[in-house]
């Protein structure tokens, strides 16, 4: 590590070692500066998060069938559109008969123009998928009208259907099947 810098110390009674503790005494400074300078760019940054436009009023409610789950939010103000996963009705479940699974509370209240539905799901398959959407549209409808409630219950809506996959038990082969018999 030799520049005209340490001939300058050595002429003053500076040793290579006391050389190398100098340079890194301001290489850390600079370093410092830096990383203070990151972050106040962080905290502006954090500010421009902070500082979006306010949030619209809605209906959240959450429905589960099997191991789906999905949160539903109806927001009666904004275009009206359904979005599953960010994504139209119709992408998301490509066959018709999903399609009415999910729409049919809307129907049933006759009001399938009048929100726009914003719906995440996750875990299970697409048929159970699409009737825990079913069951978290229906509870929040009943959050934006308690009087929709007696109609969507004499539909089955709002039960949340208790029927899961049984556990596999030790000693079977599943949750019944017992391995095969043999009589020798």
């Amino acid at each position: 590590m030799k520049c005209e810098c340490s001939e300058y110390f050595v002429a003053f009674g500076y040793d290579s070692d006391d050389i190398r503790i100098i340079f890194m005494k301001k290489i850390t400074k600079k370093a410092k500066e830096v990383k203070k300078i990151r972050k106040v760019k962080k905290v502006a940054k954090i500010k421009e998060i902070k500082e979006a436009p306010p949030i619209e009023k809605y209906y959240e409610a959450v429905g589960r069938r099997k191991t789906a789950v999905a949160r539903v939010r109806l927001f009666t103000k904004g275009e009206k559109s359904f979005l599953v996963n960010e994504k139209p009705l119709s992408n998301y479940f490509s066959t018709s008969e999903l399609q009415k699974t999910v729409v049919s509370p809307l129907e049933t209240m006759k009001c399938l123009d009048k929100f726009q539905i914003l719906t995440i799901v996750k875990g299970g398959g697409l048929s159970s998928q699409a009737e825990a959407l079913r069951h978290g549209i229906t509870r929040a409808l009943t959050l934006f009208n308690p009087d929709f409630r007696k109609r969507l219950k004499k539909a089955g809506f709002l039960k949340r259907d208790p029927r899961m996959k049984e556990r596999k038990k030790f000693g079977l082969k599943g949750a019944r099947r017992a391995p095969q018999w043999q009589k020798r």
